[in-house]
């Protein structure tokens, strides 16, 4: 697991989450720990290690 962090696209704080980075691709919903609003999560990631990461409004 990985510490990750990254601005909230509602509040723009910085938060932080863990990554799993044994699994390659994935995209789930996580609610942000400061505002509560739900952000869309999108991870690759190769050889333990994050190449891609992005928090999106859901709202979009």
């Amino acid at each position: 697991m990985h510490e990750y962090f990254f601005q909230c696209p509602y509040c723009w704080e910085q938060i932080s989450m863990l990554v799993d980075a044994s699994q390659k691709h994935q995209k789930y919903i996580e609610d942000c720990e400061i505002c509560c609003n739900p952000i869309q999560v999108s991870i690759v990631a190769e050889n333990q290690d994050v190449v891609s990461f992005y928090a999106e409004n859901i709202e979009q």
